[in-house]
């Protein structure tokens, strides 16, 4: 069941997930795509050792009678750099969205504050789940029959915002309020912006997806909650700030999260909007440094991007997640 609370509606009801299959051969694949604007896309694909195949036939894997297809999903990571228009911004959304969509994904995942960048008036811009920003966003999920995860703004009861998910597409319609806000290194998030109280999943072709928000990256029970309510992909829409030592803080944590919880990780980060920043130079406002990253269950780096906006396209396979899960067994060995 999938941990829920009061506040506003849900617009649809999940699908039921399917199981994940438990393999009984150590078996590994992932397939990346990165497109850039204007350029093509390139594969990269990597195999494990001991992968079991017929000889001469390397596309065919031998398997048990009793073995399930495994479940598998492709997800697009769209880094981009949000402005001050949120018309504006919608319009990147809506041609990432398309662009995944080209490239076969199920699933798109935008930045945190893909509405409007972080420094702007974000009380004077906020807009409920039912008006025309995330209508905007519902247009093309059903436009290309993508489940589409972006970050927006959304009025708080106490006067101030939400940082919210808005996830929707065929089967999906949800929103994830920010728990975590990001009352750190000089910046007060939470002067604007009111705090979330919901582990929130979806469910996409099958796969149950734990959402996450940027500050969050910080806090491991969040993700270890998400596979206790059977997640087995976590998506981190952020806008990681600058700053001394920032980049790397933010390839050790995303790394870190996906194994402390054996899911997949998509972590998607703004672009900054200078590209030419020091991204050890602190900003006045939270606006990412770029390098969105699939990460896989095991922790280790699937694709990542630069620093520029972006797309990278990667599949996540399930059944790599049971068998990290049975590997390293650390949700099943926990005592505290």
């Amino acid at each position: 069941m999938v941990p829920s609370g009061g506040g506003r509606n849900r617009r649809g009801p999940l699908p039921d997930v399917l199981p994940g299959r438990v393999p009984a051969h150590d078996e590994e694949e992932c397939t990346c795509l990165t497109a850039g604007p204007g350029r093509s896309a390139g594969r990269m694909v990597t195999d494990a050792p001991g992968r079991m195949r017929r000889a001469g036939r390397r596309n065919q894997v031998l398997k048990t009678p009793h073995e399930r297809e495994e479940i598998r999903m492709r997800i697009a990571l769209c880094q981009m750099t949000a402005t001050n228009d949120p018309k504006e911004n919608l319009a990147i959304v809506q041609d990432q969205v398309r662009r995944a969509a080209r490239e076969g994904a199920r699933l798109a995942v935008l930045p945190e504050a893909a509405m409007v960048r972080f420094g702007a008036a974000l009380g004077q811009v906020a807009e409920p789940l039912d008006g025309p920003w995330a209508e905007g966003v519902r247009a093309v999920a059903r436009e290309t029959g993508v489940t589409v995860v972006a970050g927006m703004f959304t009025p708080a009861d106490d006067g101030r915002v939400t940082n919210t998910l808005l996830a929707t597409g065929p089967g999906v319609e949800e929103f994830y309020d920010k728990i975590h806000l990001y009352d750190a290194f000089g910046f007060r998030e939470s002067d604007a912006v009111a705090p979330g109280k919901r582990v929130v999943t979806i469910d996409v072709d099958g796969v149950r997806v734990g959402l996450a928000t940027c500050y969050d990256l910080r806090f491991p029970e969040l993700f270890r909650a998400h596979a206790d309510a059977g997640a087995t992909v976590s998506v981190l829409p952020a806008a990681w700030a600058a700053g001394p030592g920032k980049r790397a803080q933010w390839d050790l944590l995303v790394r870190a999260r996906a194994l402390d919880a054996t899911v997949w990780l998509a972590a998607v980060n703004q672009a900054a909007p200078d590209p030419q920043a020091d991204p050890e130079a602190p900003t006045k406002a939270p606006t990412g440094v770029g390098h969105s990253a699939l990460i896989g269950p095991d922790g280790t780096v699937r694709g990542q991007l630069g620093d520029r906006p972006d797309l990278l396209v990667g599949d996540v396979d399930t059944e790599e997640t049971a068998r990290v899960r049975r590997a390293v067994a650390v949700l099943d060995n926990r005592s505290l």
